[in-house]
């Protein structure tokens, strides 16, 4: 029976470990993550820096 009881701890250690594993993969994915631009009040950002009129060609 002491088997299973050690089984049982040996898992949920590892459980916990990747949980640990997770928080600080995402805590370090939200400091990478790019300051947000500020943007004129009214200004819609997916717009943001879009010039009107003729585009220039890309190279194939």
């Amino acid at each position: 029976m002491q088997r299973q009881t050690a089984l049982k701890r040996q898992k949920e250690r590892a459980r916990i470990e990747k949980q640990r594993e997770k928080t600080a993969s995402r805590l370090e994915r939200r400091n990478d993550k790019p300051s947000s631009v500020a943007l004129a009040p009214g200004e819609d950002p997916d717009l943001a820096g879009i010039v009107p009129g003729p585009q220039p060609q890309i190279a194939d």
